[in-house]
């Protein structure tokens, strides 16, 4: 029997739910920046080892509960689990990221891709999540994640990271049925992924859509948010008696975020180059808003970085239906005593938005 959620704001708010303080957790909360994560990165021997160490991903995924008084743990993993599973033959390459030996870039190589047995194949990621539950012990709730369907894709095409997409557009303009289909593909995998990582014990899942919005708004709607739509029609939506949030974060989404709150999800996380105010205009009521402080500012000083949490506070407002967070992720120069300051000061500064 699971233990009863002590600390449920995060839930609360992404229902948009009263809560007495704006709830915060920091995308990448668990990594490079935090010295403790490096020893044990250092003991797995490389990232992926790590991922796939349930007891070693268990610890690091809690690393940050111990410095910090978050309001939710993020599974440690990666996005890119689901096109390892799939036989692309993930590595990493210091200084350049992750690189595939075998992308995708034809209409014979993805309709020819290999579906993976989730449950078999990514069971390391579903055990890691069970060993969390049961370590957290009910003090806050797990997030669960994965990559939007094009997100992934561009990996898969393009062979690792780019700046340009000029192979996975190439195929949006030459082949878009065959990108459909690519996007379907990776769309079903990912529907059973999330619902097995909910099995295994997560309270709310982040589809994580980092490159959707470099398409154009008609592409965008085509091959990013319809397969995120799909997803979030496959989803188990209710475990143990509790709705499972749904957290859609499109960088870079601007105006799209009123396409993107049609989706039935309970929350868009936002980046910084919109501020809440303007979200909030773009999304009405229909979804919670998460985010938005600029990464950056937590480079500057302890009184630079409360000023830039009262900004965010003050930018989205009164009433429910804020979460803290960045706008993108902690990057691994930041002082992790700067982080600290950022949280104390939410603390101390949002309930008098929620009286």
């Amino acid at each position: 029997m699971t233990a009863a959620l002590k600390n449920d704001l995060l839930l609360r708010a992404l229902m948009r739910q009263p809560v007495p303080r704006t709830p915060t957790w920091i995308m990448r909360q668990a990594g490079r920046y935090l010295p403790e994560y490096r020893e044990v990165r250092a003991e797995a021997g490389d990232f992926m080892s790590l991922c796939r160490n349930p007891d070693l991903a268990c610890e690091v995924t809690l690393q940050p509960l111990r410095r910090y008084d978050l309001d939710a743990a993020i599974l440690f993993s990666d996005i890119l689990t689901v096109p390892d599973a799939m036989g692309l033959g993930l590595y990493f390459v210091a200084g350049e990221g992750p690189k595939f030996r075998n992308p995708v870039r034809t209409a014979n190589a993805i309709r020819n891709l290999r579906i993976p047995d989730v449950e078999k194949e990514l069971s390391y990621v579903f055990e890691a999540m069970r060993t969390v539950r049961r370590e957290l012990n009910g003090d806050v709730p797990l997030i669960g994640f994965a990559g939007s369907p094009f997100t992934v894709g561009t990996y898969m095409v393009e062979g690792g990271s780019s700046r340009s997409f000029s192979t996975i557009k190439g195929l949006a303009a030459e082949a878009p049925d065959v990108l459909d289909e690519l996007m379907n593909t990776i769309a079903n995998t990912t529907i059973e992924y999330l619902n097995a990582q909910i099995d295994a014990g997560a309270q709310a899942v982040q589809i994580f859509d980092t490159w959707g919005a470099t398409l154009e708004p008609d592409d965008f709607r085509r091959f990013s948010l319809a397969s995120m739509q799909k997803i979030i029609d496959g989803l188990t939506r209710e475990r143990d008696g509790r709705k499972v949030p749904v957290i859609l974060f499109t960088k870079g989404a601007g105006a799209l975020l009123a396409d993107l709150a049609d989706t039935g999800c309970d929350a868009l996380g936002v980046d910084w180059t919109t501020d809440l105010a303007t979200a909030r205009e773009f999304v009405g009521d229909k979804v919670a808003l998460q985010g938005n402080l600029d990464p950056a500012v937590l480079r500057e000083s302890p009184d630079t970085i409360r000023q830039g949490v009262a900004a965010t506070l003050a930018s989205f407002g009164t009433g429910p239906g804020h979460i803290f967070n960045l706008g993108h992720g902690i990057t691994p120069d930041i002082d992790p005593d700067h982080l600290g300051v950022l949280i104390d000061a939410v603390k101390e500064l949002s309930p008098a938005y929620h009286t």
